[in-house]
């Protein structure tokens, strides 16, 4: 009993204004509105060739490992997975660029969390962030958003190709559109309703309706039913490849897999520590450097396991909301992810159109930033528009993010505003250049 008070001391319960059950029922939440990705990241990775029931796995233990380390190691009530927009950025524009191996794309998202975890116990980490224009930082997250709302839209069949126009609509007489869309709404409607697991939810009742129906059948690799044993993480476990990642064309892909990471989880962080009260009398979060720690050595252990960037999320706040104030918070959420591991039969059952809901609705979360541009300053807006439809209509996260920050550092010098671009900006802005050149 004495050694459980004292690890609960270790957590400040009452100097945070928590206490056992709000954690308890924080974690809970938190969960709820994030374990979508248990269900989402292995289909989306399975488009990059890789075993969808062993990402599975590993997306379950990475965002276990991700969130347990936060719990202990930073006791922040924020929780870890693999990150949307990053994942989508490994499977459809890295690894189609790397031929279909997959192995180097891990190896790629290895190194990133390595330089990451240099960059976070150095402070060269605040450098970098600073450096990237407040506009820009919003146009990237919205542009991310679009990417994901077009590929949502196209796993809906809402959107299909045409040799015509490139894109038209999909057709609307079949079923899944249909199922897709009333799922978007309900999916929407109850996410604005603040009701916990509306995300998750939604998924599983889009994934029953396809079972009844006809139109998805249980995965026949887990051993059917609904409940089984894990399914094998050898096809995944450890086959990164770290030669091929060191290939001198890959640092780019490095640096991009590393930026996003950087500002989606400044900006999360930020995010989450001002709803939860752990804001310093300067305006800094309290355990940053340990948040930043926890964060990228999860992506590591991550790649290692077989999936793309681990990185914190935003949902987290759900959780707080609920109560929720100390690392218990994440260690619970952290615990449900290994929970989940013996629902593989229900989550090979998924359809592709049944996690577009959930890919559209995290779109247009992340649009909400937008308003915080200044529109009416050109230099800030033409290079943020440059940035929000770059990404989408080029379908790469890298070439967007490049072409936006090129666009910003030119039209400040072209209008008199060089000094506003950082240093570290400039060298950004040459970096992409050569790349887009040689490409």
């Amino acid at each position: 009993m004495a050694h459980a008070d004292d690890f609960l001391s270790y957590f400040q319960l009452s100097a945070r204004g928590s206490s056992l059950r709000q954690e308890i029922t924080g974690g809970l939440t938190t969960f709820l509105t994030m374990a979508y990705i248990v269900a989402v990241n292995p289909l989306i990775l399975a488009e990059a060739g890789m075993d969808k029931n062993a990402v599975f796995v590993a997306t379950c233990l990475a965002a276990a490992f991700g969130s347990l380390l936060m719990g202990l190691y930073a006791n922040l009530p924020i929780a870890q997975a693999p990150g949307m927009g990053l994942n989508a950025y490994f499977a459809f524009t890295v690894v189609p660029a790397l031929g279909g191996d997959w192995r180097i794309a891990l190896g790629c998202v290895f190194f990133s969390g390595l330089i990451f975890l240099a960059l976070s116990i150095s402070t060269f980490r605040e450098k970098m962030i600073n450096a990237i224009p407040a506009s820009q930082k919003q146009a990237i997250a919205a542009g991310i958003g679009l990417f994901l709302a077009f590929i949502g839209l196209q796993n809906a069949g809402i959107v299909t190709a045409s040799p015509a126009t490139l894109v038209k609509l999909g057709d609307m007489s079949r079923p899944e559109v249909w199922l897709a869309a009333g799922g978007f709404l309900a999916m929407g409607a109850l996410y604005a309703r603040k009701l916990p697991g509306a995300v998750l939810g939604v998924i599983l009742l889009l994934t029953l309706i396809a079972g009844l129906v006809g139109l998805s059948a249980p995965d026949a690799g887990t051993g059917g039913g609904l409940v089984s044993l894990p399914p094998s993480l050898l096809p995944t476990f450890m086959e990164l490849d770290l030669a091929g990642a060191l290939g001198a064309g890959l640092v780019t892909v490095i640096f991009v897999f590393l930026l996003v990471d950087l500002l989606d989880t400044a900006g999360t962080l930020v995010a989450v520590a001002a709803r939860a009260g752990l804001i310093d009398g300067q305006g800094r979060l309290i355990g940053m450097k340990k948040a930043m720690i926890a964060d990228s050595a999860a992506t590591s252990v991550g790649a290692l396991l077989g999936t793309s960037t681990t990185t914190s999320y935003i949902e987290s706040t759900s959780g707080i909301e609920a109560g929720g104030r100390t690392g218990l918070t994440a260690i619970v959420t952290g615990l449900a992810f290994l929970a989940c591991l013996f629902f593989a039969p229900l989550i090979g059952a998924v359809p592709g159109f049944a996690t577009a809901p959930a890919l559209i609705l995290v779109a247009c979360l992340m649009m909400q930033g937008l308003g915080k541009v200044d529109w009416r300053e050109t230099s800030e807006a033409i290079p943020a528009t440059v940035t929000l439809i770059a990404i989408p209509l080029t379908f790469s996260i890298a070439t967007g993010i490049g072409l936006g920050i090129i666009t910003y550092a030119a039209l400040k010098a072209l209008t008199g505003q060089a000094r506003q671009v950082h240093p570290v900006l400039w060298g950004l802005a040459a970096a992409f250049a050569i790349k887009l050149a040689v490409a």
